[in-house]
């Protein structure tokens, strides 16, 4: 998927985290969190492994990360990203489809 425009998905609400996508030559992430020390490898892997799947491969993508659990991270990166394209309701490729 292109990001072709900016999306932002989520809330700055605690145990939420607000991702925002942008168009961009690179793939570049940047990650605020109040719990960074802790977790910030497993919040970068979580992102990363989203936007491996979704065939992202250029972009700027944030994450101001309030507490979320991993799957509520998921769950933003991939809303963001569907947003940034126009993507409609059919054929998305959501995470928890069971095959």
């Amino acid at each position: 998927m292109v990001i072709e425009k900016m999306a932002m998905a989520g809330t700055l609400e605690s145990s939420d985290a607000q991702v925002t996508v942008e168009p961009a030559d690179n793939l570049t992430l940047h990650i605020e969190s109040s719990v960074l020390n802790q977790y910030g490898r497993q919040i970068k892997a979580t992102v990363e492994e989203v936007l491996a799947r979704l065939e992202v491969t250029s972009g700027r993508v944030t994450v101001v990360d309030k507490g979320a659990l991993d799957c509520t991270l998921r769950a933003r990166v991939e809303c963001a990203v569907f947003r940034s394209c126009d993507a409609s309701m059919v054929n998305v490729p959501w995470g928890g489809v069971i095959q």
